[in-house]
């Protein structure tokens, strides 16, 4: 049952990279009906909430914007620092609704911020200490019993990061509309591909459930026996 699932799942996650790549193809190439550019958005939106502490770079890459609570930036990928359209207006947007969490002090933000240096240690083990338990689990088997538990804190990691993505799409979605830089059909379709993205977080974190049901059905099929 559980393959079925690894594999319902995959195809899932496939068509689900499929289509965020298509939507935010298609909405790359539709202009603003205001000459701006997503740094100009991101600024704006930034102002127009009262953060003044946080600044807007470029990063490398596609799809990689973010925002560093660290350092206190709004990053932007290059095809959407400097251009004008609906998707990049979408993501800088986007990613400056996690910088209005952290101003605000939301809650799930928080706990994740918090939890980031725990999740990166496991991250970084996690697949060893698995493996090294599921060869010693005759002999060993505490090592699996970690390996599950550090791989349970990526998979609460997974979850958490949800309801932070959600909200700050609706708190990109909800400026968007309300400062005019984008209306009716343009709205929707920057909230299409806000929708698009976050539905990789969800297959995301059902992907590490299912596998992390995988490794406790080992673990509990071992105390059995």
């Amino acid at each position: 049952m559980i393959y079925i699932i690894f594999i319902a799942i995959s195809i899932i996650s496939y068509l689900v990279q499929h289509s965020l790549q298509n939507k935010f193809s298609i909405y790359s190439q539709e202009p603003l009906d205001v000459p701006l550019t997503g740094r100009d958005v991101a600024a704006k939106m930034l102002h127009d909430n009262g953060v003044t502490n946080v600044n807007v770079t470029s990063v490398n890459g596609q799809l990689t914007d973010h925002y560093n609570p660290a350092n206190g930036t709004v990053n932007l990928s290059d095809v959407v620092f400097s251009v004008n359209s609906v998707a990049s207006a979408a993501v800088a947007a986007h990613e400056c609704g996690h910088a209005l969490q952290h101003a605000q002090g939301y809650a799930p933000l928080k706990l994740r911020t918090k939890l980031v240096p725990v999740v990166s240690f496991a991250s970084n083990w996690v697949t060893w200490v698995l493996l090294a338990g599921i060869l010693l689990i005759e002999t060993f088997p505490i090592v699996l019993e970690v390996g599950v538990g550090l791989f349970a804190l990526t998979t609460l990691f997974s979850f958490i990061t949800l309801p932070v993505e959600v909200d700050a799409s609706r708190r990109a979605i909800a400026w968007l509309q309300s400062s005019g830089i984008t209306q009716g059909i343009k709205t929707e379709h920057a909230k299409d591909a806000l929708h698009a993205a976050a539905y990789t977080y969800v297959v995301a974190a059902l992907s590490s459930l299912a596998t992390l049901m995988y490794y406790v059905m080992i673990l509990m099929g071992r105390r059995r026996d």
